[in-house]
């Protein structure tokens, strides 16, 4: 019972983490996609992450399981959904729009987690959690509603579109893996996912720009410190934290929590990107802050 309550308790804590972890990467993103385009940024990140993910392996000494076929099967899917075309979509929008109106467009992400964990799951969470995650919704909105002058519309409109879709191949693909993960250590999921998304990623980069570009791609990218940061903190250290967000605690719960990280983004921006923070930023900072807060009183069985 107290394990069990304290594994609950740490899939919070795991969830919130993550928020910060991927709001910082996302500058660091924002600043990296100036230089790169959206497939060389993937091309790159992929490849840390999934270094990333042996060396803790083989650090830590953790055993291979044994997936089955139906669960490897799952595992490819959900790395080509969730890392080669979801991330590719993300970081194009994030080009396209900045980091303040991407922040909006993924708030789609929390009712597409709690629609999707429905649908496969069957998985019902408490009114209050609803009533936070609405708050939190509410307050991200009222942050970064208002469009920045230098957007053209059309950047706008598939921007959008390219962040939509982004979020909800993002939702299917990690719980798709969740009963994986309950039953397998979590750095493998990640290493399988990352690495369909690495080789995927690749083959694209050398159909489109040729084996010549991807290796000068590869020697630009590992030397830029902002995609280096950025690709630890969020493919590495989020992908982590956010699948054991996952694992402990109900999907839709740590779904909420992780959305604070588009708050956490218009902080950053002000406080990294010299971006302002009026009023209307500061009210919705406090409502999605309260929001959470609704979510952490919840009893949840």
């Amino acid at each position: 019972m107290v394990g069990g309550w304290v594994d609950f308790v740490m899939g919070d804590v795991y969830a919130v983490l993550t928020a910060f972890c991927w709001s910082s990467a996302v500058i660091f993103f924002d600043i990296s996609s100036k230089k790169f385009e959206a497939l060389q940024l993937n091309a790159i990140k992929n490849l840390i992450g999934v270094a990333g993910f042996i060396v803790t392996i083989i650090v830590f000494s953790i055993p291979i399981p044994k997936f089955s076929s139906d669960e490897l099967t799952v595992l490819i899917i959900s790395g080509f959904l969730g890392v080669t075309i979801a991330d590719v979509f993300f970081l194009e929008s994030l080009k396209r729009m900045g980091s303040s109106i991407s922040a909006l467009v993924a708030t789609i992400y929390t009712p597409s987690i709690f629609i999707i964990a429905f649908i496969l799951f069957n998985e019902t969470i408490a009114l209050q959690s609803y009533l936070g995650g609405f708050i939190v919704i509410s307050g991200i909105a009222i942050t970064v509603y208002k469009v920045p002058k230098n957007i053209t519309r059309k950047n706008l409109y598939i921007g959008i579109c390219l962040g939509i879709l982004a979020q909800l191949f993002t939702a299917y693909s990690v719980l798709t893996v969740k009963p994986i993960l309950e039953e397998h250590p979590i750095l493998y999921v990640a290493l399988y996912r990352f690495s369909v998304g690495l080789i995927s990623t690749i083959i694209i980069c050398i159909i489109k720009y040729g084996f010549n570009d991807l290796i000068q791609n590869y020697n630009n990218g590992l030397r830029n410190y902002h995609l280096v940061l950025g690709s630890i903190l969020g493919t590495y250290l989020s992908v982590i934290l956010w699948l054991a967000g996952f694992k402990y605690t109900l999907a839709g719960r740590a779904a909420i929590y992780n959305q604070l990280s588009t708050v956490l983004i218009v902080i950053f921006a002000r406080l990294f990107l010299s971006e302002s923070l009026n009023t209307r930023k500061i009210i919705g900072v406090l409502l999605a802050i309260f929001g959470a807060f609704l979510v952490t009183m919840v009893d949840q069985a």
